[in-house]
């Protein structure tokens, strides 16, 4: 189960979600006990550069940090109580909470990128694959606020505690350090996710059952294509290793005119129809709040298609259930920014 999100109009209860979608998830894997031999990150075509960073236990302090900017979105007007995955984050070790180091964002020494995690750890390896550079952040962890600077084609990896919960995101944009203004992906004001439009991966680890919830969330928009791989696990991965799910795969957001986040005429992201538009309607508040009146198939344009076309696993809207994915076992995640065919 993702960390609660910022939804449209409001920040919304997801706890009688959570168990749900456990439970049905739990008889799923009781099911299915298939040995899932599928990508490894040694496997999976990574790029080992120059600038990957140490474990984030073992990567050192330094003082680099991003400069938050306010939320102008309609989706950040209130705040929930903690949800589930949040608990969890809260509970990080703090070998894992460490500040940014001192190379983040920027080139730093030439480090090995862990390929397997000790004992009581998950591997999390984020690749680039698309044309422009990316600063990946992982929250709780030494790539967080600023992110870490991967080029088209490059990687990096981190190890975090067995009961992690976070967000994993790109920042577009940016100038060198990336601890100044970028395009897209900068930290709200608390810098626990971003000012949309963002992608944004979220995850709850050892969360019921032995399993870990996770999902991609277009909730709030997006910025970057991107896709969610699971290995090290018992669990048959529901999304294949090019990012194709159920028959369709990942693809750039065909966003309408009216959605769209320009900077000096350039496209880059999407916005959720709240933002885009405001109103009850696409805000999901007055006499459209809740599960049952937010019913995106009753709004006089249904704009979560323009996300789930592009992503047909992601969370397109506040209610999206049936995104949450889960992984049996001491999972490692392999979270993609790019589409399909590799873009």
């Amino acid at each position: 189960m993702a960390r609660g999100r910022r939804r449209h109009g409001a920040r919304l209860p997801r706890g009688r979600r959570w168990w749900r979608a456990a439970v049905a998830v739990l008889v799923a894997v009781t099911a299915v006990a298939i040995v899932y031999d599928a990508w490894t990150p040694s496997g999976s075509g990574n790029v080992s550069t120059a600038g990957h960073p140490r474990p984030a236990e073992a990567v050192p302090s330094g003082s680099q940090t991003a400069s938050p900017t306010p939320s102008a979105s309609p989706s950040r007007d209130t705040k929930l109580s903690a949800s589930p995955s949040e608990k969890a984050r809260r509970k990080t070790s703090a070998k894992d909470t460490a500040k940014p180091a001192t190379a983040a964002g920027t080139s730093g020494p030439s480090l090995q990128q862990p390929t397997t995690a000790p004992a009581g750890r998950r591997l999390i390896t984020v690749i680039n694959k698309t044309q422009k550079t990316v600063w990946a952040v992982v929250t709780d962890t030494a790539l967080y606020p600023a992110g870490w600077k991967l080029a088209p084609g490059q990687s990096m990896s981190v190890t975090v505690e067995d009961n992690w919960g976070g967000r994993i995101w790109g920042r577009t944009g940016c100038a060198a350090t990336a601890a100044g203004k970028c395009a897209s992906g900068d930290c709200t004001s608390v810098c626990s996710g971003a000012n949309p439009p963002t992608t944004l991966g979220e995850f709850t680890f050892s969360a019921f059952a032995g399993m870990d919830f996770y999902d991609v969330s277009m909730v709030d928009g997006s910025n970057l294509p991107m896709y969610i791989n699971v290995s090290h696990t018992t669990t048959v991965d529901p999304v294949s290793s090019s990012g194709c799910y159920q028959g369709r795969c990942t693809t750039e957001i065909k966003c309408p005119q009216a959605m769209q986040t320009l900077l000096n005429g350039q496209e880059t992201g999407c916005k959720p129809p709240c933002a885009a538009f405001g109103g009850d309607t696409y805000c999901c508040r007055g006499a459209w709040a809740g599960r049952e009146n937010c019913v995106p198939a009753k709004w006089p344009v249904d704009y979560t298609q323009v996300f789930k076309r592009a992503a047909p696993y992601a969370y397109s809207y506040a209610f999206d259930d049936a995104a949450t994915m889960s992984c049996k076992g001491q999972c490692y995640y392999l979270v993609t920014f790019g589409t399909t065919n590799g873009t």
